[in-house]
């Protein structure tokens, strides 16, 4: 790494809980007949509570003033930017999932990509490439996209100039802390990171027409949009009205905890 990324990373891991990106604070039915198909969307859901667990690894962090969003991806998605790596200085010390860096496997840090998503990086100027699972966050220096494990970089040829252009390829996602990648799971596994489908919930009438108002009011609202749920709850119709568009469970969280919605909550589906 560059003086300047050491330098970087050196005040990074002052106070705070310390990773090796170093110190960053969390921010925190029934169809109906009766009502025109048009205003209500239909389905089974899960509800997570506002105060709800959630995986620390994907809630909105910040470092050095910037927020970084966990995010939806899928596999086929393509990013490009540049890589460097990361070695001795952080072998044996904690990621930002919880498990222990190790510079001999295959892994990589990432700012907003799922833990465990595992992707194909391809060294733009020689057209080598690896697989590796992402289990960190970083690189937190402008125009770097990836922070590879000492191993990987060697494996195309990025540990030599310390930086190098790539192309990053979404193949799929690990079940869980994997020293060794499978492909062959990984090919049968599911084709869209689990962060998809979240809504907030804003409002919940026992009448059509209060639920309908609230759509009205709020069917565009800081680029969310407003839809209707007819459901059923301990054998009453409820009209809940929830917002949607958000990329993650950690954006719908972070909306939230700035948003002036009393009681609201964050919905899966």
């Amino acid at each position: 790494m560059t003086i300047k990324t050491l330098l970087i990373l050196m005040a990074l891991l002052v106070g705070g809980c310390t990773t090796k990106t170093g110190s960053y604070s969390y921010q925190s039915t029934r169809p109906s007949q009766k009502y025109p198909s048009q205003h209500l969307a239909m389905s089974s859901s899960t509800v997570y509570k506002q105060n709800g667990d959630l995986q620390a690894t994907m809630r909105p962090y910040t470092v050095m003033g910037k927020e970084y969003y966990p995010t939806v991806v899928s596999v086929g998605d393509t990013f490009s930017g540049r890589a460097s790596w990361y070695g001795p200085d952080f072998h044996g010390k904690s990621t930002s999932n919880g498990e222990r860096y190790d510079m001999y496997a295959m892994t990589a840090a990432h700012k907003t990509l799922p833990m465990n998503t595992v992707v194909r990086v391809t060294n733009t100027e020689n057209n080598a490439h690896t697989v590796v699972r992402i289990n960190d966050r970083g690189p937190f220096v402008e125009n770097r996209i990836i922070d590879l494990s000492y191993a990987a970089a060697q494996a195309i040829g990025v540990d030599k100039k310390g930086t190098a252009p790539v192309v990053i390829e979404v193949l799929g996602f690990e079940p869980g802390s994997m020293r060794t990648i499978d492909m062959a799971s990984l090919a049968k596994g599911s084709k869209q990171s689990v962060l998809s489908s979240f809504f907030v919930q804003i409002g919940s009438f026992e009448r059509f027409e209060g639920a309908m108002a609230t759509k009205q009011k709020y069917a565009s609202y800081n680029g969310y949009s407003a839809i209707i749920k007819d459901t059923e709850y301990n054998n009453k119709r409820l009209f809940r009205v929830w917002l949607g568009g958000f990329k993650s469970e950690a954006e719908a969280r972070d909306f939230i905890s700035r948003s002036h919605f009393e009681g609201s909550f964050i919905i899966r589906e």
